[in-house]
């Protein structure tokens, strides 16, 4: 595993775990679960560590899929450039690297 996968996963851990670093959004079906299911999910994506080879195979912590009050929920973590126009050039430098976390129930998808 190389720097930039461990400087990558610390990253997507913070703003995954904290909200910090980055954007966050969240679909519709989220929006309409109400907002106090919608402060447990984030509680619960808080603590989400279910990672395994099967959901990520690069090590970086940028995907996750869990069942939430009966509701399959997905989180996926992308890595644009400051204008949120391209991907970063380099995912591991948060100078250059806007980090957004989308949430949205499985069915969404």
């Amino acid at each position: 595993m190389s720097q930039d996968t461990d400087r990558i996963r610390t990253l997507n851990d913070e703003l995954r775990q904290d909200l910090l670093g980055g954007g966050a959004v969240m679909t519709t079906g989220i929006a309409e679960l109400g907002p106090q299911a919608v402060a447990r999910l984030v509680t619960t994506l808080a603590v989400f560590d279910d990672f395994h080879h099967a959901n990520d195979p690069h090590q970086e912590h940028d995907f996750g899929l869990f069942e939430f009050e009966g509701v399959s929920v997905m989180f996926k973590i992308d890595y644009f450039d400051k204008s949120l126009t391209c991907r970063s050039p380099n995912p591991a430098d948060p100078a250059v690297t806007e980090r957004i976390i989308t949430i949205m129930r499985a069915d969404e998808y």
